[in-house]
């Protein structure tokens, strides 16, 4: 009886952070200093959340991806660069000088408190969260992985953070919501 006890307990654990409201959270944007939450976005139909770096390689690998991403869903989902490495590399200017070279039109965030890491469990770099806006309300419909080759983009035969949106935009059922994200980890404070 115990072992099917904890078999449901770790189950319900991985199902429950794609069912769950995420906690609102407000950080600075390194681009233009504003200050940027999940309500600043009351109207999109979903949030797309990368925990990226600055230093980080696997972050370079998936620039031009990310950047496809961007163009591909504009004005359908709203992308966010949160950085909440503690690292001297990972300084708020340092962001700034990053985001300048990547060319990517998106708010960079500083989460150097590590508030939304925290809140929706971030441990890698690059690792993505695909939020559902419910009512004014975000949720978690998809965590982890980009795709299932971070080094070469051309050799990619999983598009998980792909499949992930258009099913939620299709209202759709997410088939694979988890998949265990690969690149830096990301040190608490």
């Amino acid at each position: 009886m115990e072992k099917y006890l904890v078999a449901i307990l770790l189950i319900t654990n991985l199902v429950l952070p794609a069912q769950t409201p995420v906690q609102n959270f407000k950080l600075t944007n390194v681009v233009d200093g504003s200050v940027v939450s999940l309500e600043s976005y009351p109207t999109c139909s979903g949030l797309t959340i990368v925990f990226t770096g600055n230093a980080c390689p696997y972050d370079g690998y998936y620039t031009e991806r990310i950047k496809d991403f961007i163009t591909t869903y504009q004005g359908k989902i709203q992308f966010l660069l949160v950085n909440s490495f503690q690292e001297a590399e990972e300084a708020a200017d340092k962001m700034k000088d990053a985001h300048s070279s990547w060319g990517l039109p998106v708010p960079y965030l500083a989460d150097k408190a590590q508030e939304a890491m925290v809140c929706l469990g971030a441990k890698k770099s690059p690792e993505v969260f695909l939020l559902k806006n419910m009512n004014g309300k975000y949720t978690v419909v998809y965590s982890g992985a980009i795709d299932d080759n971070p080094q070469v983009a051309s050799a990619v035969t999983q598009f998980y953070l792909k499949t992930a949106i258009d099913k939620m935009l299709a209202g759709q059922k997410i088939d694979l919501p988890m998949v265990r994200a690969v690149g830096c980890s990301i040190r608490k404070k």
